[in-house]
């Protein structure tokens, strides 16, 4: 059994870096994020761009993955995700169920496995008993484990929100403190907020020195950083050099990819894979 430490290291590039490709959003956004790029509503989108721009990897859920990943499988590796939940209820205090196991990402030969986390929520609590066995037998078949670590609930409310850079720096301590062998993250906010606790509602510091503060917190973990919501070509550019120049090991952009057509998809990752090159 090739070992996940192994596996971890074939998901980087030669300078020690990683662009992953994520298809997981219908599960978590519905059918909203096709209402415009109505083309990405066929994961064979997702599969061209994967296979003309050579990402890294890319993320399924298990239904997808079982329908789909055969047309990109030698070429371009799956990450496969076991959790998730719809945006239907309300989100105060979330919680992803199990969707896909593990004996599921080892039929589908996937490098790895996702798994959100919502760090904060008031059911945290069966969240982390819930990570905890599905990294034991991840790890016991060779697989690592990257987790989506996102501050969620009231409690992140009432100290500032989830996007603060308390919030963040807090949820990728907790993945990494519970053993994830990646971390996924979001770029945080530096607005000012009363309720953020101290010392971070003094902190006068930049974007690229709080994202470098985030890394240094995981403790040698890898830290990826997320996209979000569309936005233009400048200013995802902008993004992928602030994170990567901060020492970021890689980047996990979805929407902005492949809500736009393939030529475009694979133009603007052309350019962001210059600048993850350095």
């Amino acid at each position: 059994m090739e070992p996940k430490e192994v596996k971890l290291n074939r998901l980087f590039q030669t300078n020690g870096k990683t662009l992953i490709l994520p298809y997981d959003q219908g599960l978590e956004h519905g059918p909203r994020d096709f209402f415009q790029a109505t083309f990405a509503r066929d994961p064979m989108h997702i599969i061209e761009i994967a296979k003309k721009a050579k990402y890294n990897a890319v993320v399924m859920h298990i239904g997808n993955a079982r329908r789909y990943f055969k047309d990109i499988y030698g070429e371009v590796p799956l990450i496969l995700k076991v959790n998730g939940k719809t945006e239907i209820p309300s989100d105060d205090e979330p919680l992803s169920p199990l969707t896909a196991s593990v004996n599921d990402a080892l039929s589908l030969s996937a490098i790895a496995i996702g798994y959100t986390l919502y760090v904060g929520s008031a059911r945290q609590d069966e969240d982390i008993e819930q990570f905890s066995e599905i990294r034991e037998e991840a790890h016991r078949h060779g697989l690592p484990v990257i987790v989506w670590s996102y501050p969620r609930g009231e409690d992140i409310k009432e100290k500032g929100g989830k996007d603060s850079l308390y919030a963040i720096e807090y949820a990728g301590r907790v993945a990494a403190e519970l053993g994830a062998d990646m971390v996924k993250l979001n770029v945080p906010s530096l607005k000012k907020n009363d309720k953020i606790p101290e010392p971070y509602k003094s902190y006068d510091i930049g974007l690229g020195d709080a994202i470098k503060q985030i890394i240094a917190s995981t403790g040698g973990v890898p830290v990826i950083f997320a996209g979000g919501e569309m936005v233009s070509d400048n200013d995802l550019i902008k993004k992928a050099e602030v994170c990567i120049k901060a020492g970021a090991s890689g980047l996990i952009f979805g929407r902005n990819i492949w809500q736009r057509p393939l030529k475009e998809a694979v133009g603007i990752t052309g350019k962001i894979k210059e600048i993850i090159k350095g």
